[in-house]
């Protein structure tokens, strides 16, 4: 048996049931590969079913505002993702006549699909014979050909890509990135695989000599930046002040309490209350912290502090802040832990 033909039916009988596989609309098959970008499955799918309920189709996506978007895309994180693909669909509405393109190339095209997500469309929706490579199918295939080469260098991704379009099945080839993505999620897993189930294992060289475990090579990632953040929390005749974060750099156009980065000999209070006053036009006192947290992004950590601020005096707000009742926090999209902030202000005030 080749080794699409033992993948084929090894997915046949254990392929994961998920949401987005219950038909081959191209659009939610679109959806559901981008949701599943750094997310796992199973935090995916309540957002992919709420998602659906709002925009079930392409033309009701293209319709909506990018911070209504954001707003459902919230807690998901890497928001460019919900930006991206915002601007993809209403470019298939302009210039395809509102249907996803069949070919991988045109796709890749669209604004934020990478080759994976081309292939993966392409292939499951169209039964285009199109890889799909993520790291769940570099680190099978480095492991079944026992490739050395560091995984995230391009001459090896080069020769992934040419030994799975050498396996993949011309009938199935969507069946068979999808069979690969469950192999990946369920048994050839990052470590200690699970080879005495896997369907492919008297093919795998690296289980033959006893390496799979030390495979696949990949250059260790470096630590992210520790940033230091002060926030904050505002409440006057029952609203709460918030602003709105810049159109360009990390959680662009989001939604905080506002907010200084602490550099090292800052006091957090006194730069938090300058901050108010020459940004905002807002007089405060720095009260107690009320909430603290870590969160982490690819290249970065916050270590961020909420404090209780009173307000003493101020000017009219102008554009890009505003102040929000404990009803209205759920209305716009959050900035990181700011989300969690705002939920646990709501809890309080019910």
């Amino acid at each position: 048996m080749t080794l699409a033909t033992k993948l084929l039916d090894w997915y046949d009988k254990n392929g994961r049931d998920l949401p987005w596989r219950k038909d081959k609309d191209a659009y939610k098959i679109w959806v559901s590969e981008i949701m599943l970008q750094q997310t796992r499955v199973e935090a995916v799918k309540d957002y992919y079913s709420r998602w659906l309920d709002r925009f079930p189709t392409l033309a009701a996506l293209a319709q909506a505002s990018e911070q209504e978007v954001l707003n459902y895309w919230q807690g998901l994180g890497y928001y460019s993702r919900a930006r991206n693909l915002l601007a993809g669909v209403r470019e298939v509405c302009s210039e395809y006549g509102g249907k996803v393109p069949d070919n991988p190339a045109t796709i890749r095209r669209l604004p934020g699909v990478g080759e994976y997500t081309a292939g993966a469309i392409a292939s499951i929706a169209y039964n285009q014979v199109a890889p799909a490579i993520d790291g769940n199918v570099l680190r099978i295939f480095s492991r079944l050909f026992c490739l050395d080469g560091d995984i995230t260098k391009s001459a090896t991704k080069r020769e992934i890509d040419r030994l799975i379009r050498q396996n993949i099945s011309d009938q199935y080839p969507g069946d068979f990135n999808q069979a690969l993505m469950d192999l990946g999620a369920m048994i050839c897993i990052p470590r200690r695989p699970r080879c005495q189930l896997c369907p492919l294992i008297n093919l795998c060289e690296a289980y033959a000599r006893e390496v799979q475990d030390m495979l696949p090579v990949r250059a260790p990632k470096k630590a992210p930046q520790l940033v230091v953040l002060a926030a904050g929390v505002m409440l006057r005749n029952g609203k709460y002040l918030v602003q709105q974060r810049p159109e360009t750099g990390l959680l662009a156009g989001m939604w905080e309490f506002p907010t200084i980065e602490v550099i090292e000999g800052d006091v957090a209070a006194e730069r938090l209350k300058a901050a108010f006053w020459n940004e905002l036009r807002q007089s405060v006192s720095i009260k107690e912290e009320i909430f603290h947290c870590h969160h982490t992004f690819s290249h970065r950590k916050w270590d961020i502090s909420f404090y209780q601020c009173e307000w003493l005096a101020g000017d009219a707000l102008k554009d890009k802040a505003c102040w929000l009742s404990s009803s209205e926090l759920r209305s716009v999209p959050w900035a990181g832990p700011n989300h969690k902030v705002a939920l646990w202000l709501e809890q309080k005030a019910m």
